[in-house]
């Protein structure tokens, strides 16, 4: 199929030409464009409109995953009829393996994993099989290793009717794509007989696929919902594999040697510089996780060895990524969409190195054989060499992207050059006139400024006419008091507020403060928003805000980029004075944004001296609300707050509230299998990690007691 996009709007504003010039710039083969799109100026609606117009399948990047799942939903809607898929990491819960030397403490990797995330994983890489009409939703947690492609599209089965198959040889193909026989306990990844029928549950749906067979003869093919019953009938069906990384094991025992051959030259070289403790723990560790392979298929930390079992890699190449699937699938001709590139740019480039620094360390302490260095995510370099036909997406975007930006279109009109021959010293003037913001400033707004003849679209003016918030700037004494009352106001006529700190105990503190039931002035419904929260209960939050379950959202620095709230008219930065990336000038300008919707939205400061980042930030944002108010007065236009209807969550989860300390030491171990019992241990365990970072210290003891009393048994 191709795109189709559905929506009542049509682009207005900057949209129309933000559209035709990132199309043009596309079809001119210029390879990196950014779009300096504010907050609420429909930059999603834009890009929209760019897929549909190109019909590229897309690659979305996100720097965090609750506006990854944001970004799920609004393209869901946007392209009910295409392929949307979400793809981010499937831990609710990560614990990375890693050794301390200055305290000799080794850490075990320890993991929770989402279901319905891994679920939507694998759904995405099916997908990208399936059709062109393909968008991806991701975090960076792309660009980590996922298998290789080829393995994975070639290892598939294809039903269709009047087929012939052997019922023992379908089993033993469903066992090579990870699917395991399971006639009571069924569930995703799983199939079971069920006389003439033989029922699949794939792994990346919520469909149960059923198979009927007549003497040996495919008859007919059968898709079901297992909860609501409802079924159609298909001709033909394609089965991908139950998971991603589907390496190799046809070559067992040249795999199993390869990896005692490294080990024996490990062993070695540890002996030789006189570390015979490193020496003995890395041939223990290796010959312990070759037994546990061998005689259960699986050992924790197996992507250590992921190398080994990789047909189509070899040691120091870069890993198969989502990208990888991309290229594999459409070469170079996809979108690349880098959503508030001033944050996951930064991202792209450090995950290599903090990998790197922790695996180094495993290795030369013993811990990991070196092919633990090929299980990593790509290097910034090895990233940009397989995306093309890349946009920037931000409010405030780096120089990293403006940079890439315009040298990316002087490389596709050199003519534009000052170097060039047709250019020149007049040429040269042109370009920096063109390019200086200063003049756009002046800019009645019915036109782009002229930037973005150099790869830079701008996108001010917003299709409802908002301008950007007042920006007013309070002492931090009496702060409280004053916020107290800025809250009630707002609250008062049903609107919504943001509450931003500086760190961790602070937002807590103020948390419970505003939140308190014993004092009826400040008795707020208040949520904080943090990092300990899964993935999917922060979506839900959020939405919670907006129906009004919350009056007011404290965080510290999950509420800037592309969150998008309506109802929200009031924000408040605490400590906005203060040096440092919480505080920078691109941080501001991000959360300011956050009252943007909103057609009563301000901005409130709290500080004692106007810092710098303070003084740039009001600087651009009186800016735009230069151009904004000139542009409206010269259209007529009235502004009026975005009206965004609340839609159910297409991924929901329901929210569960950790058990108490007393409900989970209730629990009798004995009761349990081994497998509850190692799942009851986890819980514990963070139960205990969370009484800890409480300083509850007395009630993490008690819990760690319990741990160790159930580990005995």
């Amino acid at each position: 199929m191709s795109f189709k996009l559905v929506s009542n709007y049509q682009p207005s504003g900057h949209q129309p030409q933000a559209i035709k010039k990132l199309v043009s710039g596309i079809k001119n083969g210029n390879q990196y464009q950014t779009l300096l799109g504010v907050t609420g100026s429909g930059k999603t609606f834009t890009i929209a409109n760019l897929i549909q117009q190109t019909q590229l399948p897309t690659l979305i990047i996100s720097h965090n995953k609750t506006l990854a799942g944001q970004l799920y939903q609004e393209f869901k809607s946007l392209f009910p009829k295409n392929k949307i898929s979400y793809f981010v990491s499937y831990y609710d819960y990560y614990q990375p393996e890693a050794y301390m030397p200055s305290t000799d403490t080794y850490i075990a990797k320890e993991v929770d994993i989402n279901d319905l995330i891994d679920k939507l994983r694998l759904e995405a890489t099916s997908n990208i099989f399936s059709g062109n009409d393909n968008i991806v939703i991701a975090s960076v947690s792309c660009i980590y290793n996922i298998g290789d492609p080829i393995e994975f599209s070639s290892r598939v089965i294809d039903f269709k009717i009047n087929q012939n198959w052997d019922r023992r040889q379908l089993f033993k193909d469903l066992i090579h794509l990870f699917y395991k026989r399971s006639e009571i306990d069924f569930k995703r990844a799983t199939f079971r007989l069920r006389g003439p029928i033989i029922e699949i549950w794939p792994s990346y749906q919520d469909w149960i696929l059923s198979l009927e067979f007549e003497q040996g003869k495919l008859i007919k093919i059968n898709q079901r919902h297992p909860f609501s019953g409802h079924q159609f009938d298909l001709k033909e069906f394609r089965l991908y594999p139950a998971k991603q990384y589907v390496g190799g094991s046809s070559e067992e025992k040249s795999i199993f040697k390869k990896i005692k051959k490294d080990c024996q030259k490990q062993v070695k070289l540890f002996k030789s510089q006189n570390k015979i403790l490193e020496a003995h723990r890395i041939k223990q560790k290796v010959n312990y996780d070759l037994e546990m392979l061998q005689e259960t298929g699986y050992v924790s930390g197996i992507e250590n060895y992921s190398i080994y079992f990789e047909k189509n890699r070899i040691s120091g190449q870069p890993p198969f990524t989502l990208l990888d699937y991309f290229n594999h699938r459409w070469g170079k001709n996809f979108l690349t969409i880098i959503d508030e590139s001033h944050v996951t740019v930064p991202q792209i480039k450090g995950m290599h190195a903090g990998d790197l620094a922790r695996k180094k360390t495993l290795v030369d302490f013993g811990f990991r054989l070196p092919s633990a260095f090929d299980n990593r995510p790509l290097k910034a370099k090895e990233f940009w060499s397989k995306t093309a036909k890349t946009i920037f997406l931000s409010a405030t975007p780096a120089d990293f992207e403006l940079e890439k930006s315009k040298h990316s279109f002087l490389q596709c009109h050199p003519y534009r050059h000052p170097d060039h021959p047709q250019g020149g010293e007049g040429s040269h003037r042109k370009y920096q006139n063109q390019g200086d913001s200063s003049s756009s400033s002046q800019n009645d707004g019915g036109t782009l400024p002229q930037n973005d003849n150099f790869g830079i679209v701008e996108q001010i003016i917003r299709p409802t006419g908002l301008i950007d918030p007042k920006v007013t700037i309070e002492s931090t004494k009496n702060q409280i008091p004053h916020l107290i009352s800025q809250i009630h106001t707002c609250v008062s006529k049903g609107q919504r507020a943001l509450v931003i700190t500086l760190t961790k105990r602070m937002a807590e503190d103020l948390s419970t403060y505003l939140s308190d039931p014993t004092n009826t002035a400040h008795n707020f419904k208040v949520a904080y928003l943090h990092a300990d929260i899964n993935t999917l209960e922060r979506t839900e939050i959020l939405k919670d805000l907006r129906d009004g379950s919350y009056d007011v959202l404290v965080g510290i620095n999950l509420l800037r980029e592309g969150l998008d709230l309506p109802e929200v008219s009031l924000v408040a930065i605490l400590d906005a004075d203060k040096q440092g990336f919480l505080r920078s000038k691109s941080s501001l300008i991000q959360i300011m944004g956050r009252a943007s919707r909103h057609i009563e939205g301000r901005v409130i400061l709290y500080a004692d001296s106007i810092s710098l980042a303070m003084s740039q930030a009001i600087k651009e944002v009186n800016r735009r609300r230069r151009i904004q108010l000139a542009y409206n007065k010269k259209h007529c236009i009235t502004p009026k707050s975005i009206s965004k209807a609340i839609r159910p969550e297409i991924i929901s989860v329901k929210t569960h509230k950790i058990k108490s300390q007393s409900e989970l030491m209730k629990v009798d171990p004995l009761s349990l299998t081994p497998f509850q019992r190692q799942k009851h241990i986890t819980k514990l365990r963070r139960q205990m990690r969370l009484f800890a970072n409480d300083l509850d210290f007395e009630s993490a003891i008690k819990v760690r007691n319990q741990i160790l009393k159930i580990e005995k048994t």
